[in-house]
């Protein structure tokens, strides 16, 4: 290779590397627009450095085009395309277009300049070189630090003066924070009247990448654009999504995102549609609670932008709305394997009919449901169904007494289903029969399904326990179910799970006893069991605790979220397996 030739390279490189760090600092430029008050003098310079990003930013993507002979993808293309026309037009339409802004009235907003560079960042940070090391960090280390990382800049963005409407404390937005990145609910200041819609934007942000994984979704979208990675990557990644197969993972990303976004896109739709237009003063407005509430129930956060929650005037009745959510946080808390592993039994099962309808040979494939779908389907199943007759039964003359009876309903099912995780409520928490708390206590503790936004021991070990008490007590030293042995590994790490997670509770209510004597040890109980199953219910004291208490609070929904086994992964160091086995002998239990 000549001397000019590497010149040149080095040349595009340098062009590239500036079109990377400027998108970075076009990124800070928004974070410094939105969350500071400045003048209109440094607004406008604000816009000029804007127009150098989005200038450089197409640029690269332009010279990528013409100096690779590699052929793109179609999705890429029109990617390319699009984001191109468009930062045009808004570079037109703002800086040199003043005719234009007549034409294109609707483009004239600073938040299409916003949303170009964001776009832009997208672009080129895929381009990047993501390299995960599993010599530097196993992928439970790196699944922890991604998380750490998230809540961090999550409070650092909350604590900027335009996100709230009043002066919030440092261990506040960090709470607000890690509610939100683990998708928990609880908060210590109202949402909706204390942050600003900038300040409520942070916190969706923070719910959908908390939900979905920040890993997930860089991943992806590296892979998106460069349309591969190296092994040790997809070998990292396939222990964070759990895939079956390397070759699967990026697929395994796709399918949770386009699952995710398609079910939270049609639960705004509907939850739109449910609204009373004299609740809200525009339709931007209704929008943004639609989205709100979409995004928070599919990721199980229970977050919402009024003040009690759905327990509200206007929404308390909304009965429709309250199945919507409904569907929207038991999707989300049934996990994206179960639910595409649904989907493939559905289409599986719709193609039989229809072959058998029109007299065609019928396709057999066996287990197209595997066990761990049919196991958290079965245990959701039986849970909301007792959940929601038991909690019809204690709350019939109590919270149910204002509804009709199919009001009764509806709020009962909502009452058994959001304790799994959700976070949302219909009816006064604090005014609930201690029966039916008794009832929120064991629903919490359970939780969601595994690899779900959802907290909790998950279902899966919860049946994984039931079914062991069952084999014990006939004789059986085997756990067997649906014609299937569970594998010893399996009842090791549900039982390893249910006594971690009943030491974190221990120690969690323990602690903030210690520093919050005065209040009952119910309610401590109940913002534990919430914040370790990442619910988000209360009894009304989240607010109230003192500063240490509210640091109990933040770990303990952290290790909810994370799980305290994948902690203990990150900390211990693994060792090999010995080919050697020690003589085996039974210990006197009862």
């Amino acid at each position: 290779m000549s001397a000019n030739q590497n010149k040149y390279k080095s040349i595009i490189s340098i062009f590239f590397k500036t079109g990377f760090y400027l998108s970075i600092l076009g990124i800070l430029l928004i974070v410094f627009d939105l969350g500071f008050p400045h003048s209109i003098k440094s607004h406008r310079h604000l816009h000029n450095y804007y127009l150098i990003v989005l200038l450089v930013g197409a640029s690269t993507t332009i010279l990528r085009y013409l100096i690779d002979s590699k052929s793109f993808k179609r999705s890429v293309l029109l990617f390319d395309g699009f984001s191109i026309l468009l930062t045009f037009t808004i570079i037109i339409v703002h800086y040199f277009g003043h005719d234009a802004q007549g034409s294109f009235s609707f483009l004239y907003h600073d938040n299409w300049v916003r949303f170009v560079v964001a776009l832009t960042f997208i672009r080129e940070f895929s381009e990047q070189n993501i390299a995960y090391k599993r010599t530097v960090l196993n992928p439970a280390q790196l699944f922890i630090l991604s998380f750490l990382l998230l809540i961090f800049i999550g409070s650092l963005l909350l604590f900027l003066p335009k996100a709230t409407h009043h002066e919030i404390s440092y261990i506040d937005a960090l709470f607000t924070a890690t509610s939100a990145v683990c998708v928990t609910g609880l908060v210590v200041v109202d949402t909706g009247s204390y942050f600003t819609t900038f300040g409520q934007t942070i916190i969706l942000l923070l719910i959908q990448a908390g939900g979905l994984g920040i890993l997930t979704i860089a991943s992806y979208f590296s892979y998106f654009f460069k349309g591969g990675t190296t092994y040790e990557n997809q070998l990292t990644l396939s222990d964070i999504t759990g895939s079956d197969k390397i070759s699967e993972v990026f697929s395994t990303l796709k399918r949770i995102i386009v699952i995710a976004l398609s079910i939270e896109l049609v639960a705004a739709v509907l939850i739109f549609f449910t609204l009373d237009n004299a609740l809200y003063s525009s339709f931007i407005e209704k929008a943004f609670f639609s989205v709100f509430h979409a995004v928070s129930a599919f990721c199980n956060a229970g977050f919402s932008t009024l003040t009690n929650n759905l327990y509200e005037n206007g929404f308390a009745f909304n009965y429709t709305l309250q199945l919507i959510i409904i569907f929207s946080f038991v999707l989300g808390g049934l996990g994206f394997p179960i639910v595409v592993n649904i989907l493939k039994f559905l289409k599986y099962y719709i193609k039989n009919k229809v072959s058998y309808f029109f007299g065609y040979k019928q396709e057999f494939r066996p287990w197209v449901l595997t066990l761990t779908s049919r196991i958290s389907l079965v245990t959701t199943v039986i849970l909301i169904g007792v959940g929601t007759i038991l909690f019809y039964l204690s709350e019939y003359n109590n919270t149910l007494a204002e509804h009709g009876t199919y009001g009764k309903v509806v709020t009962a099912l909502f009452g058994a289903t959001t304790p799994r995780t959700a976070g949302f409520n219909t009816v006064d928490t604090s005014a609930l029969n201690l029966s039916t708390l008794m009832l929120i206590f064991l629903l919490m503790w359970i939780g969601a399904s595994p690899a779900s936004t959802g907290g909790g021991i998950k279902t899966n070990t919860f049946a994984i326990a039931i079914l062991n008490f069952v084999s014990l007590a006939k004789g059986k030293t085997r756990i067997e179910v649906f014609r299937r042995e569970i594998a010893d590994i399996s009842v090791h790490r549900a039982f390893a799970t249910i006594i971690l997670s009943l030491f974190v509770l221990g120690l969690g209510i323990a602690l903030i006893s210690l520093f919050d004597g005065e209040k009952t040890l119910i309610s401590i109980a109940f913002e534990c069991f919430s914040a370790y199953s990442t619910v988000g219910l209360s009894l009304g004291i989240t607010d109230q605790l003192s500063t240490y208490s509210k640091l109990v609070v933040i770990v303990v929904m952290f290790v909810g979220r994370v799980s305290m086994l994948t902690i203990m992964i990150a900390i211990i160091k693994k060792v090999k397996q010995q080919n050697y086995r020690y003589p085996t002998e039974e210990i006197t239990i009862n």
